[in-house]
């Protein structure tokens, strides 16, 4: 199989620079995966200079940093030791905010009893009898695919996930000082509203309830 490096010294498939071991790294002397900059190790780290994985900027050591010279893991701002810091010279881990509140916790804390990971749906597929006019004309394939993949923008994604995971939403609805407000205007979830109802004789029935009985008598007409 042929190699696609350029420049010297490189091992591994589709590096560019000098002295890479690893894949796909840009830049010199980088060790690990989908490394840029110079002199980084670990994996997915821009800038310069890095250790750890998932680093951006210059300077880091531990994972998961943005900014520059920070130590420990998931901090961001200058100079910054500890974890989940934002700003500089801190060394503590901060309060965990939610929903515009200072929470009782730290970060750790509140990450160690809660999990909030959503697996968002990127894509999905549109079935053809389900697609617009207007995305027939911009995917020329769907006669032949029988449908397309639709990109999902941030919310409707949200929206999306939501619809498919009841059994994960009261992870979010139990979260200290939930607040609809905030958590719709962020994810584009509404919250469901109550079903009609309509009085009859001095009852009161749900619209869905009237509905289905309209489809038994229509039937039985």
């Amino acid at each position: 199989m042929s190699n696609n490096n350029t420049g010297k010294d490189n091992s591994g498939d589709r590096n560019s620079g000098d002295g890479n071991s690893g894949d796909r790294n840009s830049g010199y002397r980088n060790s690990g995966y989908w490394n840029s900059g110079d002199w980084n190790s670990g994996d997915w780290n821009s800038g310069n200079w890095n250790s750890g994985y998932r680093n951006s900027g210059n300077g880091n050591s531990g994972d998961w940093n943005s900014g520059y010279r920070n130590s420990g893991d998931r901090n961001s701002g200058y100079r910054n030791s500890g974890n989940w810091n934002s700003g500089a010279f801190n060394r503590d881990c901060p309060k965990m905010r939610l929903f515009e509140k200072e929470l009782d916790m730290t970060v750790e804390e509140f990450y160690d009893t809660h999990d909030l990971y959503i697996n968002l749906p990127l894509n999905i597929w549109v079935d053809k009898s389900d697609m617009t006019k207007d995305e027939k004309k911009e995917n020329s394939s769907w006669e032949t695919t029988g449908g397309f993949l639709r990109t999902l923008d941030y919310k409707d994604a949200h929206i999306k996930w939501w619809a498919d995971n009841p059994d994960d939403h009261d992870e979010f609805l139990n979260l200290p000082g939930f607040d609809w407000e905030i958590f719709t205007e962020i994810t584009g979830i509404e919250q469901d509203k109550p079903e009609a109802e309509i009085e009859v004789n001095g009852k009161k029935y749900s619209a869905t309830t009237i509905q289905n009985a309209l489809i038994e008598y229509v039937k039985g007409e």
